[in-house]
């Protein structure tokens, strides 16, 4: 595949994101830009806003446990670069160098495991590469609450860059600074590899640091100048405790979307969003509903406390829960029920049909307006395949009852409580399949009395 790809109209760049850190500290035989906020990948979280802009050329560069993270950008057009050795930010950019080589536009450097640097903010960045003044560097910045061992940008005039420092070797005037270096920057590609090449390891860490190239373009009296993000753009993950952090604002700012779009949430912090999910008007959700990947909610839909909902679309006016399990394969029509303790996997349920409680139907067409009795069951395994069943229009399926498939029960046709169908039922029937009741008179009596006298004894 050509590395390089035609853009139409769109600007021409290039990114390059670093994602060779062993990310120790995540103590995880996960790669660490592999680790989930919202049900995805940090890094895919980062691709997605770099493709949405247009990106011409991209290189992950990748170190240890590079073989998890070629798997998961696998079919996205994206290039791969080696850092063997751990040498610094500075070095791992210069790893990408062969696979650009022939480009000479302007290159955005990200970091995989900081996924939520906007498109916006990307295309700030090269707006400002490609000012009139024409700095060599632009430099994304931010101000958290808390700057914790960031490295400090000092400023000089407006947004010139005076001065770039490492927290470990900067003084305690500059580590007071709160503007912090997020390392995500544009330049252009002829002069990052020739600073590159000019950078030293002379530091507290024996790296080569990629913010170096400040410096050393100051000395050709090339500026840098700050682009200023929010700090939510520009926070990484670390450690369990960062990205458990970093979810919870993701949640917290999906939850104020969905409540402007118009979506009802009971309990706002009790519902917890995909990076995928989609909510039409008027749905109400309530408390404590978790949505994994792949759910697509209609207008007018509620969602009942303690549902799970994955890989499922759900039309108009349904009703899910309390307590439902949604899996993957699912759709539900317009105005379906599923009540409490009901469990669906690959099943289709036509409009009006109802499920309302404690069964599990899988792999199932269910027809309009059918009724699935509480303690229903499609057995759908036999511990080999999977089977499907076929519940006809306005089918009435009695409590208790086993469907064992593949199967068909055509339409209008009643099944009677606790019958274990094997066999397809014909359109507008009845089946019953059980043994004849039988009674014993004064069996229960006798019972007793027997029991009583063996008690005593």
């Amino acid at each position: 595949m050509p590395l390089l790809r035609a853009m139409n109209d769109q600007r021409r760049f290039a990114v390059i994101i670093l994602a060779a850190g062993q990310g120790t500290r995540m103590r995880s035989d996960t790669h660490k830009v592999l680790h989930p906020i919202a049900s995805r990948p940090l890094l895919l979280h980062l691709l997605d806003s770099v493709d949405a802009l247009g990106a011409d050329e991209r290189v992950v560069v990748v170190g240890k446990g590079r073989e998890q993270v070629e798997a998961a950008i696998e079919g996205r057009g994206v290039a791969t670069a080696i850092q063997a050795e751990q040498k610094g930010t500075g070095h791992a950019v210069q790893q990408a160098q062969t696979a650009l080589a022939g480009y000479d536009g302007p290159v955005v450097i990200l970091y995989g495991d900081t996924p939520f640097v906007e498109t916006a903010t990307l295309r700030r960045m090269l707006d400002r590469l490609d000012g009139e003044d024409g700095p060599g560097i632009v430099v994304l910045a931010s101000s958290p609450a808390d700057p914790l061992n960031y490295g400090r940008v000092i400023l000089g005039e407006g947004d010139r860059i005076a001065k770039m420092v490492e927290y470990k070797d900067a003084t305690e005037e500059e580590r007071a600074v709160r503007l912090c270096n997020s390392g995500m920057m544009a330049v252009r590609s002829g002069d990052l590899f020739r600073w590159l090449s000019q950078v030293s390891n002379d530091n507290a860490a024996g790296e080569y640091y990629l913010p170096d190239i400040v410096n050393i373009a100051a000395a050709e009296g090339r500026e840098a100048v700050v682009i200023e993000g929010d700090p939510y753009e520009t926070a990484g993950v670390n450690s369990r405790a960062e990205l458990a952090h970093l979810e919870l604002e993701w949640q917290r700012r999906r939850r104020e979307t969905a409540l402007h779009e118009g979506a009802t949430l009971i309990d706002p912090e009790s519902v917890w969003f995909a990076y995928d999910t989609k909510l039409g008007r008027d749905v109400t959700v309530e408390p404590h509903v978790v949505f994994g990947p792949g759910v697509e909610i209609a207008d007018g839909a509620a969602i009942h406390a303690f549902s799970h909902i994955e890989g499922a679309i759900v039309g108009a006016k349904a009703s899910i829960g309390p307590f439902a399990r949604i899996r993957p394969g699912t759709r539900l029509g317009e105005r379906t029920k599923v009540g409490n303790f009901v469990e669906l996997k690959k099943a289709d349920v036509a409009e009006g049909a109802k499920v309302n409680h404690l069964s599990y139907v899988g792999d199932a067409d269910v027809g309009a307006r059918a009724n699935i009795g509480a303690g229903t069951i499609t057995c759908n395994y036999d511990g080999y395949g999977k089977y499907r069943t076929t519940i006809g229009v306005g089918t009435f399926i009695g409590s208790n009852t086993a469907l064992v498939a593949p199967v068909k029960i055509g339409d209008g046709a009643i099944v009677g409580a606790g019958s274990v169908i094997t066999r397809d039922v014909e359109a507008d029937s009845l089946a019953v399949e059980r043994n004849e009741q039988k009674g014993i008179a004064g069996w229960a009596r006798r019972f007793r009395e027997r029991m009583t006298r063996k008690a005593a004894e």
